[in-house]
């Protein structure tokens, strides 16, 4: 058997000898080269890891063990997306007059042209109709034909955003014989609300006009939770785009949140938790990426076209996937204020085993 060789199983000579400088007396093209092709392999390895767990929520049932590797695989993601966060203040070690020795050697490639970002974000849930007017506007006319082709077809699949919806809408324990979650929620919420409304009324520190903004407020509140339970608001919800899930995997999923302490809701409450995560990092990075980008650009456009440092803001605002879990806070009570469970149901959530005599 032929020996294995460091560099021949890393093929270091090809990667070593891939950065093509187009302008060689630009000193940091070197820099941006480096920095934006190790972009792209961390990228090929958060695909790796969000293909296998597509994979996963495939399955008609989703097993125990596999929610364990999904958590896994998904916290994988998670600390490269930091690490890639963290990689910024390197490429911000380039000054704006160094950059543009080069900068018109790079037009029209820019960022936007990375088939796998792209990917990332249309594999997690971010699809062309979700995305700002410039974004479908450029999205397709900006790629090369092969890879305006992965974009269709990825438009065309389920995405994680679609597997999570299917698999929340199939939460067991929300309705039967003995409970039902829904109505013994909304009863707690209406006391919680009528309490919170006769504090204001009877609160002899706050002046009508105080009270009137706060009772305003209240009102508000109320109908931030009828919309949850109300159908009809919930799909309008839906249409204006203010919601991604559906009702019902969203009541799955403020279960999953309420009751998350209960032994067999934990690992289905890191799952949540880490899709809010993954979400986060994205937001940080363009949100950092549109720092960097008006700190070395200024108000120039892009050199994909587009407004440059506004774009990137505008994206950061409107491109976050799981936008509907990072808004469940807004549903939470607190835990004193939580639905007895029965016996019986509670019994399920616990890992029960029976010894050998």
């Amino acid at each position: 058997m032929e020996s294995t060789y460091y560099s021949d199983y890393l093929n270091l000579p090809k990667i070593l000898n891939s950065q093509d400088r187009k302008n060689r007396n630009a000193h940091d093209e070197m820099l941006f080269i480096i920095i934006h092709q190790t972009y792209e392999l961390w990228f090929k390895q958060i695909l790796f890891e969000l293909d296998s767990i597509i994979t996963f929520f495939q399955q008609k049932v989703l097993p125990e063990a596999d929610i364990n590797k999904i958590n896994a695989r998904s916290e994988r993601i998670i600390t490269i997306l930091n690490l890639l966060n963290e990689q910024l203040p390197i490429i911000e070690t380039m000054s704006p007059q160094d950059f543009l020795e080069f900068r018109d050697q790079l037009i029209p490639a820019s960022g936007f042209q990375s088939i796998q970002f792209r990917s990332i974000e249309m594999k997690l849930g971010l699809k062309i109709k979700d995305r700002i007017s410039f974004d479908q506007a450029s999205i397709l006319t900006r790629l090369k034909p092969e890879d305006q082709k992965i974009v269709q077809e990825l438009d065309k699949i389920p995405s994680l955003l679609d597997h999570l919806q299917n698999w929340l809408e199939r939460t067991p324990f929300l309705q039967d014989s003995e409970f039902n979650f829904t109505n013994q929620y909304k009863k707690v919420v209406a006391e919680m609300l009528d309490h919170d409304q006769k504090v204001i009324e009877d609160n002899f520190h706050l002046n009508q006009a105080v009270k009137a903004i706060e009772l305003q407020q209240l009102n508000q509140t109320r109908s931030h939770f009828e919309s949850l339970f109300d159908a009809k608001k919930y799909e309008l919800s839906l249409q204006n785009k203010e919601r991604k899930l559906s009702q019902k995997a969203l009541l799955g999923s403020l279960f999953i949140f309420l009751y998350r302490d209960e032994p067999l809701l934990y690992q289905p409450y890191r799952l949540l938790n880490n899709l809010i995560e993954i979400d986060e990092c994205l937001t940080t990075w363009r949100y950092r990426h549109a720092l960097m980008a008006q700190r070395i650009l200024g108000m120039k456009i892009g050199t994909g076209g587009s407004s440059g440092h506004q774009y990137l803001k505008l994206a950061t605002d409107h491109h976050r996937v799981f936008k509907d879990l990072f808004n469940l806070s807004s549903f939470l009570i607190p835990k004193n204020r939580l639905p007895e469970l029965p016996e019986k149901l509670k019994e399920q959530f616990q890992y029960n085993f029976k010894l050998s005599k």
